[in-house]
């Protein structure tokens, strides 16, 4: 299935869900945070939500600093 991450398409496994995404990306959970075709998802919904052909998804990291 073809899913869009911040504007670029990537190809995913049926069934993929978000946390495993996020584990592919090599992202951190704790420094991210997620929509999914314009709604937050909690941290704690990564592993339930199964992800589906055209989701669009915005992934944020943030970086601290001063």
């Amino acid at each position: 299935m073809k899913v869009s991450v911040n504007g670029k398409p990537h190809e995913l496994a049926e069934g993929t869900t978000l946390a495993q995404l996020i584990e592919q990306l090599a992202l951190k959970t704790d420094r991210i945070a997620t929509e999914r075709n314009l709604d937050v998802v909690p941290k704690a919904m990564y592993a339930q939500t199964q992800l589906a052909d055209g989701d669009k998804l915005e992934i944020v990291t943030f970086v601290g600093g001063g």
